[in-house]
């Protein structure tokens, strides 16, 4: 018979069942539901509600996925032990900081917040609090980037492809911090540095957001990594190809492969695909909060790691500003 101790360690009821956590989902949106079915799913979460300030969308959800449906968040105080929170990105700390208030761990999408003062609110929250915050920079449970970190030693160079067809989804917020953010963190996780350079240009093509970006970062060190970023594709692409001393690692995100080419001692070039367990990274992001929620520690994404990645997106958005403005200065220039 397990001790209450071990039984509280391995998640487990004085019955001998897996205890679930209850669980609630904020935002009926496209995110939103790829969030609920996955908990839905999950052997480790009760899927209490969806919260969604559009009712007829709360509704519809709540059907879909057998749970309550609420359009307010605050409802959700001494019903749900933990809640994901996939409203748009200028709500994040609102939301996310009166979920922590009430004493709900909570997973935000990323990015974090709208801007560095929120995401600092919502991380001394948090801390105050004694509660979880995780933020979903999905592609940290990508399986190949796994792969990927068990043999970056001293990463040089990286060119990061991140395109995309266009959608109306996700016009609140510039490319950057729609998509470029997830490789701005993998970049970061993988250097362990914040860039001591940042150039950049960007222009606004569909919407009224800057749609396309390329970026330049250079580190302490010596590494550089030049990531671009596009809504406004023909084709979907999510490449990331790191170079370090002898070797040089190509990842697909989408086919969740990493392939190897190295120079061995004696000057013969090899390759070789590293071992990957093929995986959905959302239900491994939601395990891992679940994890977090359970045994009370650190979460796999910090809020500090994403105030990293806001910074950085931010400042290379001020630096697209920049450009723009030589651009027109350059045009008005060139029609005197």
């Amino acid at each position: 018979m397990p001790s209450v101790y071990a039984a509280a360690i391995l998640g487990v009821n004085s019955g001998g069942a897996l205890r679930k956590i209850r669980v609630a989902v904020v935002g009926a949106g496209s995110f939103g539901q790829h969030h609920l079915r996955v908990l839905r799913e999950s052997g480790r979460a009760e899927l209490v509600a969806v919260v969604d300030t559009d009712g007829a969308r709360a509704q519809e959800a709540a059907q879909r996925f057998a749970c309550e449906a609420l359009e307010d968040a605050r409802r959700l105080a001494g019903r749900v032990e933990a809640a994901v929170v996939a409203v748009p990105t200028s709500a994040h700390a609102e939301v996310g900081g009166a979920l922590l208030e009430a004493g709900i761990d909570v997973l935000v999408e990323k990015p974090i917040a709208a801007d560095p003062a929120s995401a600092r609110r919502l991380v001394e929250t948090a801390e105050a609090r004694g509660r979880v915050l995780q933020v979903g920079h999905l592609e940290r449970f990508n399986p190949a980037v796994a792969a990927l970190r068990s043999v970056a030693r001293l990463p040089l160079f990286f060119e990061v492809h991140r395109l995309s067809v266009f959608t109306p989804r996700s016009l609140d917020v510039d490319v950057v911090l729609d998509l470029m953010i997830h490789d701005l963190d993998i970049v970061l996780s993988l250097t362990g540095q914040m860039p001591e350079e940042i150039r950049a240009a960007g222009i606004s093509i569909l919407s009224r957001r800057v749609d396309i970006a390329n970026v330049r970062l250079a580190f302490p060190g010596g590494c550089v990594a030049n990531l671009t970023a596009s809504r406004v594709s023909t084709e979907r692409v999510r490449k990331l190809r790191m170079f370090q001393p002898h070797q040089y690692v190509s990842l697909d995100y989408t086919r969740q492969d990493a392939l190897v080419l190295e120079v061995s001692p004696d000057r013969q070039l090899g390759s070789r695909l590293l071992a990957v367990e093929k995986a959905e990274p959302l239900a491994l992001e939601l395990e891992a909060f679940l994890e977090a929620v359970e045994t009370r520690r650190a979460p796999a994404v910090s809020g500090a790691e994403a105030c990293r990645a806001l910074e950085v997106a931010l400042a290379i958005l001020d630096k697209i500003e920049e450009h723009s403005r030589l651009v027109a200065h350059t045009l008005e220039s060139w029609k005197s």
